[in-house]
């Protein structure tokens, strides 16, 4: 207590200082006029996060919204129920991948999990890989692992406190041992083998935690070199371009995009050749081509012409000779198409169901897979020896469930069938339906709550999105919410426009100068809720992360009217200058240009941390960010808290939850993040149900 005090006294002579159930913060002169906008960025001086004044700050926060969560605490407390929740229902199946099976089990549950292998069915898991031996001291998990193509090794690219800039450590697995090579400064990148003698990766050249990413080389890695000696086969740093590639046994592809021309360029290499040389084999200046796969010597490619997703291919050698292999179904959304050496295997999400077809390489149907209502189909891998299928099947209410089928049978058999759940999915109804937009446009939502359901507009509500990237929603089990429904509560998810759940039309009418229309859906998704008596405004909450906390900053400052609750994830609020910090660069198209007057007209618009006005008392607001976001640095959070707290207006508290040592991922062991959620749905409950 003593510590305590002393601290708010210290900070007290920084201009800190409480106020009614808000912290206030000192505000600076910093006036910018750009296009005839003139508005006083006067919280910038958060932007600086690495001063001990921030850093106090952000302590400062902290403690009071720890002070008010032990107040919150005393009425509500979901921690040990959860526990014992989480740990019969793991959710976790294998990852199966060249006939072995690898899976990330916690040992520990203060420590990140263990890679474990199993080599055949009739083994034991081998315990090949513990990420902690690596960083005692530190948040480190296992983010990804790729195989050599002979299965010799294993790469594990581990996830730092959270960062997006990866490190890379390779096991062998004779041995399973550790081996004394690995990488650093390994950004947005798969790790690519070239048989089992190296790996294909990309490099960050930044120096600066925050600043614009640099992400624009490509090395090939020997194995049991010095990355110091590693082959630069790509550069784009002179255009600023983004890249991606991948590889099979023997070819090796590279796409290149210049957001600045459009122009997207395609290269290969034949990785049987001694000498690794890229050649260009095809560009797009439409930015509609969509390079999926190599097979057979044909190229296997989608276009954005096609809104629900198509299958055409080419004849590498001749490019002339181009067919349709598997046309587009209306309402039914390709997602992704997984390559066998006999099968094409897509992945379909239609209104309600998602589902696999099989295809053989000469566009035949097979077989088709559906989930139940409301759940999610995944391709997992298939066995050419065996021609099984493997997937999972998920629902809100429904853990992770394994499966495989003979291409040949009908009936799947259930390869995790011993899982335990707490709550039975009977006891719940999944309802995928539409509402009516102000644009009179139908927009697809999903709703969850209990059976024999009162609609009597009075029932604790909890809407989400997400509404950007063309990205799609997928169902995730969570015990933290089936508690909350269990309770009385509801969750609706709006498939708002932005998401690419109806295709790519779909993303194109809610980005770009478009946004503030997948925003709107939002309101209008809220309105819905309210007025078909599932909620009314003293029981709704808000949330969503990362494009969804621009989602909800947006409606919180629109629309306070409508919400008792907002609890934004690793938000992007400050719109006017996200592009100048690490990944904004790349988002132009999707947020607008702010060099552009009339973009940036528009991005003031929506931009929640501009829409702030000093005389409206906005709901309760929970604020979650983390440290160590290299993607939406923690900043766009201090600065939005900051400027709702900091307002005579303000009686509703305004709480900012820093995670220390985390990034926009999280990166939690099991204990702090079993944490993490009971915090989120201890005050969703308080608020909503007390």
């Amino acid at each position: 207590m003593k510590n305590c005090c002393c601290l708010i006294v210290c900070l007290f002579l920084s201009f800190f200082s409480f106020s009614q159930d808000n912290v206030a913060t000192k505000k600076i002169t910093n006036n910018i006029t750009k296009f005839n906008f003139n508005f006083n960025d006067e919280y910038s001086w958060l932007e600086n996060t690495e001063t001990e004044e921030v850093k106090n700050w952000v302590n400062l926060q902290n403690e009071f919204s720890e002070t008010i969560y032990k107040s919150v605490k005393k009425k509500v407390s979901t921690l040990n129920k959860l526990k014992i929740y989480n740990s019969l229902t793991t959710g976790q199946v294998p990852i199966s991948t060249n006939g072995l099976k690898f899976y990330l089990a916690t040992i520990d549950p203060k420590k990140s999990p263990h890679l474990f292998l199993q080599r055949d069915s009739n083994s034991q898991f081998e315990d090949v890989f513990n990420p902690n031996k690596i960083y005692s001291d530190k948040n480190v998990s296992v983010d990804e692992i790729s195989m050599s193509t002979n299965s010799k090794f294993v790469s594990c690219a581990l996830r730092i406190n959270g960062s997006d800039k990866l490190e890379v450590r390779f096991v062998d697995l004779s041995k399973n041992k550790t081996m004394n090579d690995g990488l650093v400064n390994v950004k947005f990148s798969n790790i690519s083998w070239k048989k089992d003698e190296g790996v294909f990766y990309k490099l960050n050249t930044n120096k600066f935690h925050f600043e614009k990413d640099s992400t624009y080389k490509v090395f090939y890695h020997k194995l049991n070199t010095n990355q110091k000696a590693d082959e630069l086969i790509f550069d784009g740093s002179s255009k600023n371009t983004d890249i991606t590639f991948f590889n099979n046994k023997t070819m090796f592809f590279l796409t290149e995009y210049n957001p600045a021309t459009n122009l997207k360029k395609y290269y290969y290499a034949d990785l049987n050749l001694d000498t690794f040389e890229l050649k260009q084999f095809y560009e797009d200046a439409s930015n509609s081509f969509e390079f999926i796969n190599y097979h057979n010597g044909r190229i296997f490619y989608s276009t954005k012409k096609s809104n629900w997703g198509e299958i055409r291919s080419f004849n590498f050698e001749n490019i002339k000779d181009d067919e349709k292999l598997i046309p587009q179904f209306y309402n039914n959304l390709l997602q992704k198409t997984n390559f066998t050496e006999k099968y094409l295997i897509c992945e379909y999400k239609s209104e309600t169901k998602t589902y696999l077809s099989v295809y053989d390489y000469e566009g035949n149907f097979i077989k088709k897979i559906e989930s139940p209502i409301g759940a999610n189909i995944t391709f997992r891998d298939f066995d050419e020896a065996k021609n099984e299928l493997y997937f999972d099947v998920e629902s809100y209410t429904n853990p992770t469930k394994n499966f495989k089928i003979k291409i040949t049978e009908t009936k799947a058999t259930i390869r995790n069938p011993n899982e335990e759940v707490m709550y039975s999915a009977d006891k719940f109804e999944i309802k995928c339906v539409n509402f009516k937009n102000r644009d009179n446009i139908d927009v697809p939502i999903k709703i969850i709550h209990k059976k024999n359901f009162l609609f009597n507009g009075n029932n604790p509500c909890l809407l989400k999105a997400y509404g950007g990237f063309g990205i799609t929603n997928s169902a995730n089990y969570d015990n933290s919410l089936l508690n909350f429904l269990d309770n009385g509560g509801v969750y609706a998810f709006a498939e708002i426009r932005g998401g690419g759940e109806k295709g790519v039309d779909w993303h194109m009418k809610g980005s770009g100068k478009n946004k503030i229309n997948g925003l709107n859906d939002f309101i209008d998704a809220s309105e819905f809720l309210i007025k078909q008596k599932y909620t009314n405004p003293s029981k709704l909450a808000i949330t969503g992360g990362s494009h969804g906390g621009l989602v909800v900053g947006y409606a919180l400052t629109e629309r306070p009217d409508l919400y008792k609750l907002a609890m934004p994830e690793v938000g992007v609020f400050d719109m006017i200058n996200a592009h100048k910090y690490t990944v904004g660069k790349y988002h132009l198209d999707e947020f607008g240009n702010p060099n552009l007057e009339d973009e940036f007209n528009l991005i003031t618009k929506y931009s929640p941390l501009n829409k702030i006005k000093n005389n409206v008392n906005y709901p309760t607001t929970i604020i979650f960010t983390a440290d160590n976001d290299d993607r939406v640095p923690p900043f766009h959070s201090y600065k939005f808290a900051a400027a709702l707290q900091n307002r005579d207006s303000q009686k509703n508290p305004i709480l900012l939850i820093t995670k220390k040592n985390l990034g926009h991922n999280g990166g939690n062991s099991y204990d702090k993040s079993v944490q993490e959620d009971a915090k989120f749905y201890d005050f969703l409950i308080y608020y909503l149900m007390k």
